[in-house]
């Protein structure tokens, strides 16, 4: 066969880095970084490079495995795994309803653009409820602002780095993460290019991270994030310095919101935002002040008690300010599929449209907390989870209470995961089926379309054949479904066909979504249209404008009044909760939070021996100050206590941190019963140390509460 080269992309994670591969006789040799891509321009984060490593991994499942009574694996085939599956599962139908079947799907899934669609469709199919992802423990809040701000979830603006002078920043660090929320792959040089031209970039967060080294620290309190912003609203309010004018997106609530702020001046809120009044009120001034100017929060910001409120407050300072759907604002990215009308046809774009059966949360694009799926299998009732598949994802290393969890999966009739590993939560299940990785596969980055800060779309196809009898995610749920039975498809005329034993497959979906969407070719109609022959024929990608659109909000809001609603209910109470909030625990004094690595992603990439070289092990960082009053020595173990559980681990002692905070990176701790590096490798899962009580999840998103939470932290005994 020889060697060959071929170009893909990085699904890791959102840059979605251009990737050159070299395959010799069918295997992969070497993956490294796409000089031709034309937004990663030659980068490439470690992970992306690393993906040989995992590609190749002798520890891979890459046969369909059966737990024996023993609980030892077996090797079957995929006619007995999936005819034994599909039989127990519609037995589970038959008895309790389709309602009893419940998926948890990982970060990853969000990645392949077949695997959401299928997995939706088989759930539908279901009729269940039961549907959990990893965005309870990253994302959901943010899209659940967006349904109550915008009357749309899928409506989340982007900050316009290309032509912002000020960037307020909040619990991110893009400098390792390289950005969420927004697809930026050289995201490091557009920050260094605001200041160049005389901007600046204000980095709130407790620990001086990566990106605060490199521009402004603010150093904020943990889960101080929504009592700063709602100090700057107060300013704006009391100064008169909102924006006035008359020519963009109007709003609905603007007297509530400031009648709300007023009980939240900068003196009053230091004390819990961690922020010196001074300091907010000039920030407040220069953020009115600017030409162009932005707020930007992420995962830092959506993992404390009031996650979905301070997302919300993130876009209510940007409007007020004026610079909400303006050029240097928060920008809302198009696609060249129609993203927005697929999401509405096919019943995915919902808040609220239903509630879980444990805790009455509501749905964020029509999933639920995962933090509440122990408890829907353990508590009896109609709709109890007595069936779970789980792919690409390991709720026993990412979800809050994992003991009450791996105790709940022993209560299911069915637990099947399909992974690429035998994972901590592979381990307990009854069937490990092989995925494909990302380089077995084709894929168009459909997710994330809305989400260039360029305007861009490609296409890549697999760059090797699946290793040994591994399948993509949509093959084995398309199988699932005709054997129990099930018509699959997002509308009726689709399920229709899929009854007649018409399959279309999602690389023909694509291609008729791309030739019909508003830049597509309209099968010759329109010359110089997408197609996927087009993409194809570019395998690095089009580029297809220098900026993305702005003046389009006002069009694409689903209330019916096309107002930015500043004043719902359910923000309302929150910030009355919020200023009602106790005092924190005098027992637990220090607030932890988490940290982002620049060789880690989640839970699933430390079987791989090029990241974990250097010996690196899982430690906690504190500040000097802390650890002089906690008898704490660097590099010996430390024990941290919470309300909820104990885990003892080495400590760094840094002045990077600020005082009264711990920092603990989470995904370590692992005991699956396949990836020995991974391991091997030691360290501890600080999600022990969260809250695993489903009343306990934040209201709005069901989000977990993984940020700020009270601890004590002392020698290790």
């Amino acid at each position: 066969m020889g060697t060959t080269q071929a170009t893909t992309y990085c699904r890791i994670c959102e840059p979605l880095c251009g990737l050159e591969a070299t395959v010799e006789d069918g295997a992969l040799l070497q993956i490294r970084s796409d000089r031709e891509h034309p937004l990663s321009k030659g980068f490439a984060c470690p992970k992306g490079i690393a993906m040989t490593e995992v590609q190749n991994d002798p520890d891979r499942v890459v046969h369909p495995l059966r737990r024996r009574p023993d609980g030892e694996f077996e090797r079957v085939t995929w006619d007995e795994a999936l005819t034994d599956i599909a039989a127990r599962l519609r037995r589970i139908r038959s008895d309790h309803g389709g309602e009893a079947i419940g998926w948890y799907f990982g970060n990853p899934a969000t990645f392949s653009y077949s695997h959401p669609l299928w997995l939706n469709s088989f759930m539908a199919a279901l009729k269940s409820p039961h549907l959990y992802s990893a965005g309870s423990q990253d994302v959901n809040n943010r899209f659940a602002a967006s349904a109550l701000l915008y009357g749309s979830p899928a409506l989340v603006p982007i900050p316009d780095l290309k032509r912002t002078d000020l960037l307020l920043m909040l619990g991110a660090n893009p400098l390792v993460s390289h950005g969420s929320i927004i697809t930026a792959p050289r995201i490091k040089e557009e920050l260094a290019a605001i200041t160049r031209r005389g901007g600046r970039v204000v980095v709130a967060d407790p620990r001086r991270t990566e990106t605060a080294r490199a521009h402004e620290h603010l150093p904020v309190a943990p889960d101080g994030d929504a009592w700063l912003l709602l100090s700057l609203l107060n300013v704006i309010f009391a100064e008169g310095l909102e924006d006035r004018r008359d020519d963009g997106v109007r709003a609905r609530g603007t007297e509530t919101l400031r009648r709300l702020a007023a009980a939240f001046p900068p003196e009053d809120t230091a004390a819990r935002s961690g922020v010196p009044a001074e300091t907010a009120r000039a920030l407040a001034r220069d953020l009115a002040a600017a030409e162009h100017a932005v707020v930007y929060g992420r995962t830092g910001t959506c993992l404390g008690r009031y996650g979905t409120l301070t997302a919300f407050l993130i876009d209510a300072v940007t409007f007020v300010t004026g610079n909400l759907d303006r050029p240097g604002g928060g920008i809302f990215g198009a696609a060249p599929l129609r993203v927005d009308e697929i999401l509405r046809l096919s019943g995915l774009a919902t808040y609220g449209r239903t509630r879980s059966r444990v805790g009455g949360y509501p749905d964020v694009l029509g999933t639920f907390p995962a933090g509440v799926m122990a408890e829907e299998i353990t508590t009896p009732g109609p709709g109890r989870l007595r069936a779970l598949l789980v792919s690409a994802g390991n709720p026993l290393r990412t979800v809050p209470g994992t003991a009450a969890l791996e105790s709940a999966l022993e209560e299911l009739d069915l637990l099947v995961c399909i992974d690429l590993y035998v994972t901590d939560t592979g381990r307990k299940a009854d069937y490990v089926l092989p995925a494909t990785t990302f380089l077995e596969r084709e894929d168009l980055p459909l997710p994330f379309l809305q989400n260039h800060l360029t305007p861009y779309v490609t296409w890549t196809e697999p760059v090797v054949a699946p290793r040994g009898e591994a399948r993509q995610e949509w093959e084995i749920i398309d199988e699932l479904a005709r054997r129990m039975g099930l018509a699959l498809g997002a509308v009726g005329a689709q399920r229709l066909a899929y009854r007649m034993g018409v399959r279309p497959s999602p690389r023909l979906m694509v291609d008729l979504l791309l030739r019909t969407g508003p830049r597509g070719d309209w099968f010759g109609l329109r010359r110089g249209g997408l197609s996927l022959r087009k993409l194809r024929a570019n395998p690095h990608g089009i580029v297809l404008a220098e900026h993305q659109r702005t003046g389009t909000l006002r069009r694409r809001i689903l209330h019916k009044d096309k107002l930015v609603h500043l004043d719902p209910p359910e923000i309302v109470a929150e910030i009355e909760r919020l200023a009602a909030a106790p005092e924190p625990p005098p027992e637990y004094p220090l607030r932890l939070i988490g940290l982002r690595e620049l060789r880690s992603h989640n839970s699933w990439m430390h079987n791989a021996p090029a990241l974990m070289r250097g010996k690196r092990a899982h430690a906690a960082r504190v500040h000097p100050k802390d650890a002089a009053e906690y008898g704490l020595q660097d590099g010996q173990p430390c024990r941290i206590a919470s309300e909820h559980g104990t885990v003892e681990v080495p400590v760094v002692v840094t002045d990077e941190m600020s005082p009264g905070t711990v920092a603990v990176p989470h995904g370590w701790g692992h005991e699956g019963g396949g990836w020995k590096r991974a391991n091997a490798a030691g360290g501890v899962n600080v999600n022990v140390l969260a809250s695993p009580r489903a009343d306990d999840l934040e209201p709005l998103a069901g989000m977990a509460h993984l940020n700020g939470v009270p601890v004590a932290i002392g020698p290790a005994t």
